[in-house]
């Protein structure tokens, strides 16, 4: 080595031969002394290391690496070779430089070097999350030999938020995370989008006790972190590490982490850490044996059942079954344990396709995936399994690779669809929960300004409800969707949103109004329907015209004496039915400033008997059904919650206060959007008492 140094002097430049511990301790950031005769070149008359340094990545392939380099008017092209000096990993640094006489300007020399290394940034460089890409693990990091920390990074439900809040917002949140994990690691590790929302993380001499520490910091940072715009994306990540030895290829590594990573995955957020040589030998210890996912395997031949768990039992429990009635049994014993069926074609007692006809018929086939295996491999036995519902279709003899990543990978597929549907379930329950609120805070300023216990609306939507769930059960001539009951039972509360328009004075008079003045309160019908129908999006939401309908029509009766349009029979929208019904029984039975309450039983008698007007003959017979219970359940929904003593005054005043507290709870909550609400209000009393 000694001759080759002397007859690399005459040719080069400056030559250097450089250990794998002087390296290392330059780009980790050890190096006290910038300016010694072992740092790297790029520091030469310079105050900064240099983040692609030739000698680094030699020392990391084992191979060969060229740089160009650029140092005031001089032009230097290194050339960095790998070699073992006594044993020890070194690195011989081979530097030409042009003379400066000979070169171009200083300034044509930067221009020089920028573009060549805007060349490298784009070929190298992911231009969404500046990470390196998947080119350079290619080209590059693949050839890396151990030992290396090696991670595989996969963004949860990444796919959820890029169709659910756009393409945007993917990219927001991969730049994010992919920010997040550079502040969280060393400037010799690298980082690269290996897939889609897949991240490759290389981190050099790390011992597997600092790669797992290492990834919980990048885990635990990710989840704190917020997605700018979108409050409600939550990210996480789930990971899977190993520690390459010097015995494994970097592919090999790579594999490893990527297995421990989807098993990661399957309890999503959560870091999965193990040597590359005990996931290829025991990958069944990495996760607890009660945390593994349960296959059943239905076959009558016992050796297929073996095969088949030889196969799939290191990553999962395995349960079998000899015959289609014992799978069904299985499938009954472990509800929701299930992650896969395996099931045969021909079995005694029940064969395949009986079992998938009774997965079927309690649709326990939506939620557990089927992967049949049968010899048959005719097309109208594969287009029979696949019409009842069959995941995929494997023929004997089978490749147990095959069988292994189809199983898994369905599991897989599977698991992303529950995670899906209980996302878009928890974001439907959080708008309708702010919906209902809305409606809510609505429905009690119109309460207060009329006067009322507030328990009306409440009231109002528990008589709607179980009067519509009475009809539904009784006759199939109203064809009303889960959607359109929702909405139905929700309206209900906006029934009387027109009066927000009317006078408190003829709202809240306590005798008989003149004609005028109850022309003027029928009004509030219209002038609900208006104030719904010039909403934001009207055209577009069920909700609104729902509720339009209902705020017109729900004093219309059955023989056409209603108001304000005189409709009839099922001209009338059965919505606006119901809370016709349910509006009439709760005026009778509450006291108003106007009268006393009628006892249920007189209410009723007087619905019935049409002194309230004529109401749908289905629907008095719904009445009639339920009004046993009816009065329990009124009672048990809308019991008052007790006042505090600051507000325990004399009588005349406790209703008052109530609703003055409520009230201003509501309004504090709900902010701007209270007081342009009162403004709108103030100009309809203007109008109102103008005309």
């Amino acid at each position: 080595m000694r001759a080759r140094l002397e007859v690399c002097r005459e040719l080069y430049t400056d030559v250097r031969l450089l250990d794998a511990d002087t390296v290392s301790s330059i780009h980790e950031g050890t190096r006290t002394d910038p300016s010694g005769p072992d740092i790297c070149f790029a520091c030469r008359n310079k105050n900064a290391f240099s983040r692609h340094c030739a000698a680094k990545l030699a020392l990391a392939t084992k191979s060969k690496a060229c740089r160009l380099e650029s140092c005031g008017t001089d032009i230097a092209h290194i050339t960095a070779r790998y070699y073992e000096v006594e044993g020890r990993p070194s690195v011989l640094e081979l530097v030409q430089r042009t003379p400066g006489r000979t070169t171009i300007d200083p300034e044509d020399s930067e221009a020089l070097m920028s573009e060549a290394s805007g060349y490298g940034v784009k070929l190298y460089h992911d231009s969404l999350t500046c990470a390196f890409n998947r080119r350079y693990y290619e080209d590059v990091v693949q050839g890396f030999e151990g030992p290396f920390g090696v991670a595989i990074m996969d963004l949860d439900d990444f796919k959820i938020y890029n169709d659910s809040c756009g393409h945007q917002a993917g990219d927001l949140a991969l730049e994010v995370t992919a920010a997040v994990i550079r502040d969280c690691i060393r400037q010799t590790d690298i980082l690269i989008r290996y897939g889609g929302d897949e991240f490759l993380l290389i981190l050099p001499g790390c011992p597997i006790e600092k790669i797992r520490a290492k990834l919980e910091q990048i885990r635990a940072r990710v989840q704190t972190t917020g997605v700018p715009g979108y409050p409600h994306i939550h990210l996480s990540l789930s990971i899977g590490g190993v520690l390459q030895t010097a015995e494994d290829t970097m592919e090999t590594a790579v594999h490893c982490a990527s297995r421990l990573m989807y098993q990661a995955k399957e309890h999503k957020n959560t870091v999965i850490v193990a040597s590359s040589s005990a996931v290829l030998s025991a990958p069944a210890t990495l996760l607890p044996k009660q945390s593994r996912q349960q296959i059943l395997i239905a076959d009558d031949s016992a050796m297929n059942r073996m095969l088949l768990a030889e196969i799939l039992g290191t990553d999962f429990r395995i349960l079998e079954a000899s015959n289609g009635e014992e799978c069904l049994e299985q499938l009954r014993h472990n509800p929701g344990d299930v992650a896969l069926v395996l099931l045969d074609i021909n079995m005694p007692v029940l064969d395949g396709f009986d079992v998938l006809s009774a997965m079927n018929r309690d649709h326990s086939i939506e939620d557990i995936p089927v992967i049949m295996i049968s010899s048959d491999d005719s097309k109208d036995i594969i287009r029979r399994a696949f019409e009842r519902g069959v995941s995929d279709y494997i023929n004997r003899p089978f490749d147990a690779r095959t069988v292994y990543r189809r199983a898994f990978n369905t599991i897989r597929l599977y698991a992303k669809q529950r995670r899906l549907v209980r996302m878009v379930s928890a974001q439907t329950r959080k708008q309708e929960h702010n919906t209902t609120m809305l409606v809510n805070v609505l429905s009690q300023i119109v309460e207060f300004r009329n006067g009322e216990s507030g328990s009306h609306v409440r009231h109002i939507r528990i008589l709607t409800e179980k009067i519509m769930a009475q009809l539904l059960r009784k006759t199939d001539k109203y064809s009303l969707s889960s959607e359109e009951q929702d909405n139905i039972t929700l309206a209900s509360a906006l029934h009387d949103i027109g009066k927000i328009a009317i006078d408190e004075k003829i709202l809240n008079k306590p005798g008989r109004l003149t004609p005028e003045e109850f022309a003027v309160l029928k009004t509030h019908t219209t002038e609900g329907a208006a104030l719904l129908h010039r909403l934001e999006n009207f055209d577009t939401e069920p909700l609104l015209q729902t509720a339009c309908g209902i705020a017109r029509w729900h004093h219309e009766r059955w023989d056409g004496w209603g108001y304000p349009d005189g409709l009839a029979g099922d001209d009338i929208p059965i919505g606006a039915q119901l809370v016709s019904l349910a509006d009439v029984y709760d005026a009778l039975t509450s006291e108003r400033c106007y009268k006393k309450a009628f006892p249920h039983e007189k209410a009723v008698q007087m619905i019935l008997g049409g002194k309230c007007g004529t109401f749908n003959p289905l629907l008095l017979e719904c009445l009639k059904d339920i009004e046993g219970s009816l009065q329990a359940e009124l009672k048990k929904a809308t019991s008052p919650a007790p006042l505090s003593s600051k507000y325990k005054r004399s009588a005349p005043l406790l209703h008052t206060e109530a609703e003055r507290v409520r009230f201003s709870m509501f309004a504090e909550s709900l902010g701007q959007f209270t007081r342009n609400y009162t403004q709108t209000t103030k100009r309809g009393l203007l109008t109102t008492n103008k005309g």
